[in-house]
């Protein structure tokens, strides 16, 4: 469960308020994945296989749709292969990369935090074209990456590029990867040793072997043992960078997940964290919650029941301390992002492909605004949380947020509809000539000095002043540009630089508060929680790094101390 903190300016009233944040990511709580079987083979982990005896990598043909050989001399690695960003690669490298995706289920990430959280206002995200060319007239189009679908803790589905399944009809028969959709055909067990060698085997116990002619065949012959043989494989986890609802729900399997999200979500965050946050001076939560929170107490396969409970529970703690929610839809069916926090499960963005996907979304709204909309700790809904510029088509949003600004509005005159930018190459000035809807609308930005290569080099002044002359400079843009309402919804004390002192960070949270302060709906801080302590709102109030009531904005403890309020945005994700 995260927290993060938020100033809200509404009209010429001036507040704070955090964002709160039940949340299983992770990068927020690592532990609470230690106790899963093949922790390091959760959905979506990439992995390349390498013959002992014809040393050859297996490679999917054209990226999937064909057959499947083992013949190719240099993997590619996981980073070269992320399409989302149009890298072209050699023909070499169009070598295998499966990822491991749980199977039986609906359905970039950065490597360390970037993985976790989505990029906003530099390169794009998403799943992408890449064309690849061998030099010898080849050409082979690899679409996304492909990606291990998890079915048990020792089986597994491969996925392509293309997005066909590995495919094997029984003795025999050669593996190919032109399957649409996952069966028992398609699901393979992983034996493992503790050397890094593997063993595929077919449901019917035969094993697949590289053949001479440079296949994977299942044909063969008895079992083999860990020597050099033509059944073994060099498994390399070249990343597991997906740790969200989907990887823990379905990483635990159903009983155990109800248990430790159970722990979980009784323990992180309690009502003591919104006394802190009143005491601190904040008036608004930020809850994101995921789509499946519409199906409680029994959500569709893998997810775990209990969000709304939890829900309810944090605005009934909003209410004894005077605290608003914003109520933020972060994980859409099918991914609107492909990262873990809007539980993706192999790191694909399926929300845009499907009218299902959308038409289930605004029902989901619905869910949200009937059961919330008189509630009187209700701020507002925001209607999805970093949709993917490469990967969301503009139209096709805005259509959505139209849609879903109706939606709230049959139920309430006065919440606030949110609309997050989308994350990646886009300008946020593309939603302000949208015409959304009439009256309390809200732009929502995110603005981190990270995930980007623009920040790597950035000294501790460098960062400081980005966020005067750029950041500030668009906030004034936005400002006056007779649209929505302005929000940061995210932003961290943090940034690229290893060696930053207390003063460092004292003298960039202080940049960041007096920026953002200008934001005419506020600010929002992530999180209140977490293991990255920079990240962590309450060690960075308890050690003195942000110095809310130093602000240079003194309307700020003004106005606190006459609304006797304190803000919080409860923004539960991957628990809820």
């Amino acid at each position: 469960m995260e927290l993060v903190l938020c100033k809200w300016v509404f009209g010429f009233l001036l507040s704070c308020w955090l964002i709160f944040t039940v949340s299983c990511s992770g990068w927020i709580k690592p532990s609470l994945f230690d106790g899963i079987p093949n922790g390091d083979m959760l959905d979506g982990t990439q992995v390349q296989l390498k013959s002992v005896t014809l040393q050859k990598y297996v490679s999917a043909e054209e990226g999937g749709g064909m057959s499947v050989t083992v013949d190719r001399d240099i993997p590619s690695s996981w980073e070269t292969f992320r399409v989302l960003k149009g890298h072209v690669a050699s023909k070499e490298q169009n070598v295998l990369l499966f990822s491991l995706n749980r199977s039986k289920r609906d359905g970039d990430g950065r490597e360390d935090v970037r993985a976790r959280r989505g990029l906003v206002m530099g390169s794009g995200e998403g799943m992408g074209n890449c064309s690849v060319d061998g030099g010898d007239g080849g050409k082979w189009r690899a679409v996304g990456l492909e990606r291990l679908w998890r079915v048990s803790e020792s089986e597994f589905q491969f996925r392509t590029f293309q997005g066909q399944f590995l495919t094997c009809d029984g003795y025999r028969s050669s593996v190919s990867a032109t399957a649409e959709t996952p069966s028992r055909t398609e699901t393979f067990y992983i034996e493992r040793n503790s050397n890094s060698r593997a063993h595929l085997k077919l449901k019917s116990g035969i094993y697949l072997q590289a053949s001479i002619g440079n296949q994977l065949t299942a044909d063969y012959p008895g079992t083999p043992g860990w020597d050099d043989n033509a059944a073994t494989f060099e498994m390399t986890i070249v990343a597991n960078n997906l740790h969200g609802d989907y990887q823990l729900a379905n990483g635990y399997g159903l009983d155990k997940a109800k248990d430790v999200m159970k722990k979980h979500r009784n323990s992180f965050i309690t009502m003591e964290d919104f006394d802190f946050l009143y005491r601190h001076g904040i008036n608004a939560v930020r809850i994101p919650v995921g789509w499946w929170i519409a199906y409680d107490p029994n959500p569709p396969v893998p997810f775990i029941g209990g969000s709304l409970k939890a829900l309810d529970n944090a605005f009934s703690w909003a209410q004894t301390y005077n605290i608003k929610c914003i109520i933020d839809l972060h994980a859409a069916p099918g991914s609107q992002n492909g990262m873990e926090h809007s539980a993706s499960q192999d790191g694909s963005t399926g929300w845009p492909t499907s009218p299902d996907y959308i038409s289930q979304t605004l029902n989901v709204i619905e869910f949200l605004a009937s059961r919330y909309a008189k509630h009187p700790a209700l701020l507002g809904i925001e209607l999805l949380n970093e949709p993917s510029a490469a990967g969301v088509p503009l139209d096709l949003l805005v259509s959505y947020y139209k849609q879903g600004y109706q939606i709230v509005r049959k139920h309430s005159s006065t919440a606030y509809v949110i609309v997050c930018q989308r994350i990646g190459n886009a300008d946020p000035l593309e939603l302000y000539q949208a015409n959304i809807g009439s009256t309390n609308i809200v732009l929502d930005l995110h603005y981190y000095n990270l995930f980007d290569t623009f920040f790597v080099n950035m000294s501790t002044i460098d960062n400081i002043q980005f966020i005067y002359k750029s950041r500030e400079t668009q906030l004034q843009t936005l400002n006056s540009a007779n649209g929505p309402l302005v929000f940061i919804g995210e932003w961290v004390n943090e940034w690229n630089a290893t060696s930053g002192s207390q003063k460092d960070y004292q003298d960039f949270g202080r940049a960041q508060l007096e920026v953002y302060n200008a934001a005419t709906f506020g600010w929002s801080y992530w999180t209140l929680k977490n293991d990255r302590k920079h990240w962590d709102f309450e060690w960075n109030i308890r050690n003195d790094l942000l110095q809310l009531g130093r602000s240079p904005d003194v309307k700020i403890s003004n106005i606190l101390a006459l609304l006797g309020t304190a803000g919080i945005c409860f923004f539960l994700h991957d628990i809820l």
